[in-house]
Order: structure tokens, then C-alpha cells, then sequence
């Protein structure tokens, strides 16, 4: 069985792993991190990222839902007492990204925007839709809580990575005004309100026709379910850098 430790224990996700993990025989988190030392659903919340808490708790895999400053605390934690790391955290500028880079010399790191196999298969799928359709225009649409603070969400950026992968476009971030649509742009839209869980789309248009690639997720528990897949198949690996992709196809 691995054991896990949540970093942003109180947070949405953090609560939603720590939940999700009490009904399953393959992993168990035993400790949490968060700003205040208290217990979540039996599982004792200890002050952030501390290395004597990771070697205390015999942790194999922290996986992470916090602030990017967290993040890279618990990741210098994780390298200094050998653990992984699963990171489900967004909003990194480049030097937190290159740290993370660096982490994963010395342990096991796995970085996804999202833990939802359907997110995985909905990649798939737009980098074929956008490659066949090489003229439709394209318009990308992203919906979270009110509470996220990151727009485009981490997923949408994934997203759009594909899409620019199989066709030059530049991403127009929202429009006002007069804004004729040129032919090389695709619109990327950012709407936060009450729970959304997560809600993706992708359209192409043309041709007198519109595809819509979608996916929502109904229950923060889905991206639960994935972080604790991926920090089981994480355990034990060798120090480099992993994607969720990885994980869905074992």
C-alpha cells in the first residue's frame, strides 16, 4: 500500500483526495499539510512541507493541490527525504516550472493539469479533430469555481498547447470591442462561478457544420481518483519526470 501525504489538506481537492483515498486498499494518506495543524476525516494536518513530517510518517508519494509557493517547498521536502511527488497544482511561472524540472533529477515527479482520464482521451481526440480539420475555427471555453484564482485553467492551457501543436494559431483571450476574428486565432474563454467542478470545450466551425468536443466533470472526486492513481503507479519509480498519460495507458 502506499502512503500518501496531501499538501493543501484543507483546500477543495485536498479534502476530496483524503476522502476519496478512505474507500480504497491500494494507497493511504497518512498525514496532510496545511497553514493550520488540525485533522480531516481522521487524518492528522500538520504544518506545510516539512521533511521531518514526510520521514516521521514514512511517506512514499506527497501529492499536491496547494499555491505554487507550497509546491515548491514541498518539493525541495520530497528531494531531501526521497519521496515522490504528485503535483496537481497550476499557476507556476517559468522559475517554479524549472524548479520542478530540477526536482525531478533526484525523485519521481508527476506534473498533470488535470487528473481526469477523460481529459486524457478529450486531448487525444482534439489533436485529431484539429489536425482533419485544418481550416474550422477554433474557439476554446473553460468554467470553474468562483474560488480559482488561475485563468485559462491549467486543463484550457494543456489544451491549447495540443491545438498549437497541430496548427499555428494565436490564442485570443477573450474580446470586446471591434474584434474581427482573424483567420489564425482561436478565442480562449474564462468563466468562474459558484462550484463548477470543471467544464472544457472545444468548437470547430466551418464548412456550414460545428464539432464540439466537451467533457465536465460532475464530482471533484474524479480528479481525486486520478492523483491517487498516479501516486501508486509513482511509488517506487526512478527520479525523472512523468506524465498522467503514463498512467492511463498502464
Amino acid at each position: 500500500m502506499t502512503r500518501v501525504a496531501v499538501n493543501g489538506a484543507a483546500g477543495r481537492m485536498g479534502r476530496a483526495v483524503i476522502e476519496t483515498a478512505a474507500g480504497r486498499e491500494d494507497v493511504t494518506v497518512v498525514v496532510g499539510f496545511g497553514t493550520e495543524p488540525d485533522e480531516i476525516a481522521g487524518v492528522p494536518v500538520v504544518a506545510e512541507g516539512h521533511v521531518d513530517a514526510l520521514t516521521d510518517y514514512d511517506v512514499d508519494v506527497v501529492v499536491d493541490f496547494a499555491v505554487p509557493e507550497s509546491t515548491l517547498s514541498v518539493a525541495e521536502a520530497c528531494v531531501a527525504a526521497d519521496a515522490g511527488l504528485v503535483v496537481g497544482t497550476t499557476g507556476f511561472d517559468d522559475d517554479g516550472l524549472a524548479a520542478l524540472d530540477d526536482a525531478s533529477d533526484s525523485i519521481p515527479l508527476l506534473k498533470a493539469t488535470n487528473f481526469s482520464r477523460g481529459i486524457q482521451v478529450l486531448q487525444r481526440a482534439v489533436r485529431e479533430a484539429v489536425g482533419a480539420l485544418d481550416d474550422y475555427d477554433l474557439e476554446l471555453m473553460e468554467s470553474h469555481h468562483n474560488g480559482k484564482v488561475d485563468a485559462p485553467s491549467g486543463t484550457a492551457k494543456s489544451l491549447l498547447d495540443v491545438i498549437q501543436e497541430e496548427r499555428d494559431v494565436e490564442p485570443v483571450y477573450g474580446r470586446e470591442g471591434h474584434a474581427p476574428r482573424a483567420d489564425d486565432e482561436i478565442g480562449v474563454f474564462a468563466r468562474r462561478a459558484g462550484d463548477i467542478r470543471g467544464e472544457h470545450e472545444l468548437i470547430l466551425a466551418g464548412n456550414d457544420e460545428v464539432l464540439s468536443l466537451s467533457h465536465h466533470a460532475e464530482d471533484r472526486a474524479v480528479f481525486a481518483a486520478g492523483a491517487l492513481d498516479a501516486a501508486a503507479w509513482l511509488s517506487g519509480r526512478s527520479a525523472d519526470q512523468y506524465d498522467f498519460g503514463e498512467v492511463v495507458d498502464a
